[in-house]
């Protein structure tokens, strides 16, 4: 079984990593050259973090920069509290998302897997049983039959063309624009925000740079026209009411408000991911979080799916799953948009916005909304556990002798059983699924979790379930094709 993917930005990475883990071959393969020394991203949030902690490798991105314990949603001067959300990283970390792209191409390249530069997918035709893929390497094309490939070769995807995939949404309204340059004089301009008399300028400290974020009034016609430095020092200057002198640009670049979505993640063997599957207002940084996300709910169903051991439905819940994330993201940060607009009709309603925020309970909804770290998928069997559909906590354990953790465990990728009370669970085949006893000091009365790869509950017992073996042995059939031998001779 081989699987292609297009693209070796956060979420083709993660997910040739993923796949990697369940024992697919993987190629990777990105029409660049070599990886950009650019990027807009400098954030990874919670639920990225706690993602990657369950394969082990978190530790490696929080080595590389400051951790924050607030974000923003709309108004600058009202930040989100992100102390307050329910998860082990309850902050923002500090970094490039060139950086997290080569940490994880490092990864990869432990598990056997090396990216291919300068090597594009220009063509596709896709049958029942697989795809044939055209490949252009430099001035030669050739073509490769794979199992299934997946587009995460950004907005402008050609993947999702070639397959077909509708990108419906709503085109750009508003425009900004990004410097990467030096302050001639750093007092000029503080970090953070500054008002000025024509607007607000965004100044994000780098290493030795800075990067200047502002709105561009009008764009030229030609939107694609490359953005040159005395155009960005001539709006600075005016966005601010005063000189402030530039030096050693490195890169510049136009942003937009568009919000599209593919209308289907999953079109027989070709599968989205990441950008190329939808994009969204900048407000809030989480592209990159969000493409990690969707690689990883991806990851293990397609392997199962291409290993021929997945129940029915199974890659077709990527799609329902994600889809309505994404979904949820383009709501999200068009509001942002629309709250961070220069408009003075905007001003009360940013105002009360703002007010709200400070509340507890708004402050925890938002913060945890645009963090993903309320992320719920839904587990298809009965249940009101408040884990249920949701991301398990890193639950301390001791097997044996040994104490370990839930992250720990999901390392290799797979699903885990739980077994942490005095109940006796049937023994279960199929599915790959790991079983582990345990206890768990800090979780009295808790019986059994069943978590899927990503690490999402989609069985939780207590004391008090009336009925754990036939949910649990629905719970393996919906998610793994798996089965509880001989349920009905085991005694509660």
């Amino acid at each position: 079984m081989t699987i292609m993917v297009a693209g070796a930005g956060p979420a083709g990475l993660t997910l040739a990593a993923e796949l990697a883990l369940a024992g697919v071959e993987v190629t990777v393969v990105d029409r660049l050259p070599r990886r950009s020394p650019y990027c807009r991203g400098f954030t990874l949030n919670a639920r990225s973090l706690e993602l990657l902690e369950r394969r082990g490798v978190a530790g490696r991105f929080l080595a590389e920069g400051p951790t924050v314990p607030y974000g923003m949603f709309a108004d600058p001067r009202r930040p989100l509290d992100l102390s307050v959300m329910d998860t082990g990283h309850p902050y923002v970390l500090g970094i490039a998302q060139t950086r997290v792209e080569e940490l994880l191409e490092g990864w990869l390249a432990e598990l056997g897997v090396t990216v291919r530069w300068g090597q594009e997918v220009v063509g596709l035709d896709q049958d029942g049983d697989g795809v044939e893929v055209t490949v252009q390497a430099g001035g030669e094309r050739r073509r490769h039959r794979v199992d299934y490939l997946v587009g995460c070769d950004g907005s402008r995807s050609l993947v999702r063309k070639l397959a077909g995939i509708g990108f419906p949404g709503t085109p750009a309204t508003a425009f900004g624009l990004l410097a990467d340059v030096e302050l001639a004089d750093p007092s000029d301009l503080p970090f953070g925000v500054t008002e000025g008399e024509r607007g607000a300028v965004f100044v994000i400290p780098r290493p030795g740079y800075v990067r200047i974020v502002l709105e561009e009034p009008s764009p030229p016609a030609d939107r694609a026209e490359p953005v040159s430095p005395a155009y960005f020092q001539r709006l600075l200057d005016e966005e601010l009411g005063r000189p402030v002198r530039l030096r050693e640009p490195r890169w510049l670049t136009r942003f937009s408000d568009a919000a599209r979505q593919a209308d289907r993640y999953v079109a027989g063997r070709v599968v989205l991911a990441g950008d190329a599957a939808h994009i969204h207002p900048p407000a809030g940084a989480v592209g990159v979080n969000v493409a990690l996300a969707d690689a990883v709910n991806l990851g293990w169903k397609l392997a199962a799916t291409a290993l021929g051991h997945a129940p029915d439905g199974l890659l077709d819940s990527y799609h329902r799953e994600r889809h309505e994330v994404g979904a949820r993201v383009l709501r999200t940060t068009r509001a942002q948009a629309a709250l961070g607009r220069r408009d003075p009709g905007v001003d009360a309603v940013r105002d009360l916005f703002g007010e709200l925020t400070e509340l507890p309970a708004v402050g925890k909804y938002l913060a945890e909304m645009v963090t993903g770290v309320s992320t719920r998928y839904d587990p298809k069997v009965p249940g009101d556990h408040p884990w249920l559909g949701g991301l398990v906590p890193d639950l301390k354990l001791v097997v044996g002798e040994r104490h370990t953790g839930v992250a720990e465990l999901l390392r290799p990728a797979r699903p885990l059983l739980l077994q942490l009370g005095d109940r006796v669970l049937p023994p279960v085949s199929g599915g790959g699924v790991e079983t582990w006893r345990a206890r768990c000091p800090e979780r009295p009365g808790l019986e059994g979790v069943l978590i899927r790869p990503d690490g999402h509950a989609v069985w939780v017992s207590d004391e008090a379930d009336p009925q754990p073996v036939a949910t649990l042995s629905a719970a393996l059939a919906t998610w793994f094709g798996a089965r509880a031998r001989s349920a009905d001779a085991v005694g509660g």
